[in-house]
């Protein structure tokens, strides 16, 4: 039987999603939230694993960012719960939950401080960290980790391309040490040849550093070819679920968002 769980009119069950992780380490329970007292998402679930990957797609306002948002910390959230590694997190303010427990939330517009060194920037990624000096630490290792970011250390931010923007945006939130990251649309307003970098980066931290991540990526194609695991939302549920690679098989994912 295929680990894929189905589409319109036959959404898929908590079990279903649960089979696509093993060991899971963030989990949503019947979750609903929303802005002010719009609720968006409708008692959804979602189980993510340590070092997984998992992509959200769907049409524009089914509830994507909302997601991100939920986990972060941005949401009003009515009623369910968020977990990691069995501890419940669903109130904690964005800094606990960044401090506290190792998350990170990238987010999709430009937020890099454009007269700013390379490096302050970087280093504004620590601001809530009771020890600079670990700040410092953590800086040097992206340094020496990234050649494109450390060519640049001392040159302010507006020197850069929109990819290595985008390199420094994902790595200033490498600073806290998190263990899970937030992507929200990472190849968004880049060329070609960045995006194709961004998601490199974004393997490398998955696979090597053992990162939990979860994006939200309008070009389907590319998160679905990047992420372990991909659901597909309609109005503020999970329509669909599965591998990545067998949505992108799936003549329904093709034809609603991959222009199949």
């Amino acid at each position: 039987m295929s680990d894929q769980y189905s589409v319109l009119g036959d959404a898929p069950k908590k079990e279903d999603l649960k089979k696509l992780s093993s060991n899971t380490h963030l989990t949503i329970t019947n979750l609903s939230a929303g802005y002010g007292k719009m609720e968006i998402l409708h008692d959804f679930d979602l189980f993510v694993d340590k070092a997984q990957s998992l992509c959200l797609i769907g049409p524009n306002g089914a509830g994507k960012s909302t997601i991100l948002h939920s986990i972060y910390g941005f949401t009003n959230i009515f009623s369910g719960k968020i977990e990691i590694e069995g501890k419940e997190i669903t109130n904690l303010t964005p800094a606990e939950k960044l401090k506290t427990v190792g998350i990170a939330y990238i987010l999709q517009d430009n937020s890099v401080f454009p007269d700013m060194t390379v490096e302050e920037n970087l280093l504004m990624g620590g601001y809530i960290k009771d020890k600079t000096e670990e700040s410092y630490q953590e800086a040097e290792k992206i340094f020496e980790k990234y050649e494109r970011l450390r060519n640049r250390r001392s040159q302010p931010a507006k020197v850069l391309s929109g990819g290595e923007r985008r390199l420094l945006e994902i790595s200033r939130a490498l600073v806290m040490k998190p263990s899970i990251l937030l992507v929200d649309e990472p190849s968004i307003g880049l060329e070609p040849k960045y995006i194709d970098m961004v998601f490199e980066i974004l393997g490398d931290l998955q696979n090597n550093e053992k990162k939990t991540i979860i994006l939200v990526e309008q070009n389907a194609k590319k998160g679905l070819q990047f992420a372990d695991i991909g659901y597909v939302l309609v109005s503020g549920q999970t329509a669909i679920a599965g591998g990545g690679d067998e949505l992108l098989q799936n003549p329904d994912v093709g034809r609603l968002f991959l222009g199949g």
